[in-house]
């Protein structure tokens, strides 16, 4: 993805969780990540309506490919807490978007603030995410 001249790359979803619950990123620059995801018999509870494990797995993948770019060479962000509160219930057959800011860049350390939307923009949930900087295991 491009933007203000600068290039960051998405490493290769392969079979990841982003992957197996249909998410996709539509927006990283610097401090901004989004992406959508499809509320379907993947990401839904038994009852017809998103699950907010689902939820809480989109926030910290968007907060996760946020960092990325953001991460001193060698180094990969490791999500460490996340924590959620779900606000309404979305049916099966829509889908949801998420927007991560960044709140805090440390040297070790960035926080994100992950709210989840309806394609209307009601708020479907909010998350924050501690993401840990660590060493890149080869």
């Amino acid at each position: 993805m491009q933007t203000d001249n600068k290039v960051y790359v998405l490493p290769d979803m392969g079979d990841s969780l982003c992957e197996q619950l249909g998410i996709r990123f539509t927006l990283l620059e610097e401090g901004l990540a989004k992406a959508i995801m499809p509320v379907d018999e993947r990401t839904c509870q038994p009852f017809g309506v998103l699950h907010g494990g689902a939820s809480l797995a989109l926030a910290e993948s968007v907060a996760g490919h946020g960092s990325m770019p953001l991460c001193p060479p060698g180094q990969i962000p490791c999500g460490i807490q996340v924590s959620g509160n779900h606000l309404r219930m979305v049916p099966k057959g829509t889908t949801v978007e998420a927007t991560g800011r960044l709140i805090f860049r440390g040297r070790t350390q960035h926080i994100w603030n992950v709210d989840i939307t309806t394609p209307d923009g009601k708020l479907v949930s909010t998350a924050r995410v501690v993401n840990q900087l660590v060493k890149q295991r080869t």
